[in-house]
C-alpha cells in the first residue's frame, strides 16, 4: 500500500509517505509555518521516494481535535488532492497518532495505558485514554474537551503514561491522576509518521471516507466546516 500522511494539528508540521511499510517523512515545529511547508514537503517526499502522487492508495490526515487554524490547512489540502488524484482519505485523531508515538518511541508497551491530552486553550484539555491491546492501539473512551479537574482514566491497567501539551497544565489535573501516571511528556505533538501508520491499519478496516466527507473533528460542537467545493 502506498499512503501520503499530512498533519497540522499543532505546533508541528509533517507529511509522511508510506510505502508498501517503508517509510519516507518530513517535519518541522512552525507554529505559524505550516502553508510555507506542506506543500513543499510533500514535493521533497515525492522526489525522495520516486513514488509519484498517481500511484498512492490513499490520503491520511489529522483530523483533530487540535488548533483549528491548523485543522483546516490539513482538511484543505488533504481534500484538494482528494479530489485531483480521485483517492480515499483517512481521517486519524490526532490524540491518537500521540499515543501511537508513545508505542513509536518505546514508552509504552503492550498492557500500557496511555493518558493523552491538549491544552484546548480557555481553561480546558482534549482528553481520551488509550490502550496497548495485542499489538494495537485501543481508544477506551469518546475524546472529550474538559476543565482539567475533570479528566478520569477510564482504563484498569497497572501503568500509564502521560503525553500531549495538556500535561503542561499538570498542577490543575487531579492529584491522584497525576500520581497514578508513572511518567508524561508535555512536549510531544502530533506526527505524520504515526498518523501514517495509523492510517494503514484503519484501512484494512474500511476506515476510509471519500473526499467530501474528509472534515476536520473539533470536538467543541460550535465549530463548523464547509467542505469543498463551494466553500
Amino acid at each position: 500500500m502506498k499512503l501520503l500522511a499530512l498533519d497540522t494539528t499543532a505546533e508541528g508540521c509533517s507529511a509522511a509517505l508510506w510505502t508498501d511499510g517503508g517509510i519516507f517523512e518530513r517535519a518541522i515545529r512552525s507554529p505559524r509555518g505550516h502553508t510555507q511547508h506542506l506543500l513543499p514537503m510533500v514535493r521533497e517526499l515525492v522526489a525522495e521516494s520516486g513514488i509519484p502522487l498517481t500511484e498512492l492508495d490513499a490520503l491520511a490526515f489529522g483530523r483533530g481535535p487540535g488548533s483549528f487554524t491548523g485543522l483546516r490547512i490539513a482538511t484543505g489540502v488533504v481534500q484538494g488532492l482528494a479530489y485531483g488524484l480521485d483517492l480515499p482519505v483517512v481521517p486519524v485523531s490526532s490524540l491518537a497518532a500521540v499515543a501511537a508515538q508513545a508505542v513509536r518511541r518505546g514508552v509504552a508497551g503492550e498492557g500500557d495505558g496511555i493518558a493523552v491530552a491538549f491544552d484546548a486553550r480557555m481553561g480546558e484539555v482534549y482528553w481520551n485514554c488509550y490502550r496497548v491491546q495485542g499489538g494495537q492501539l485501543r481508544a477506551s473512551a469518546e475524546e472529550r474537551v474538559c476543565a482539567p479537574d475533570k479528566v478520569l482514566l477510564t482504563e484498569n491497567v497497572d501503568r500509564w503514561v502521560g503525553a500531549g501539551s495538556g500535561w503542561t497544565l499538570v498542577n490543575q489535573l487531579p492529584a491522584s491522576l497525576v500520581e497514578t501516571v508513572a511518567e508524561s511528556y508535555a512536549d510531544w505533538y502530533p506526527q505524520a509518521v504515526d498518523i501514517a501508520s495509523l492510517a494503514v491499519a484503519d484501512w484494512s478496516e474500511g476506515a476510509q471516507v471519500p473526499a467530501w466527507e474528509a472534515a476536520p473533528v473539533y470536538v467543541r460542537d460550535e465549530i463548523t466546516w464547509k467542505k469543498l467545493p463551494g466553500r
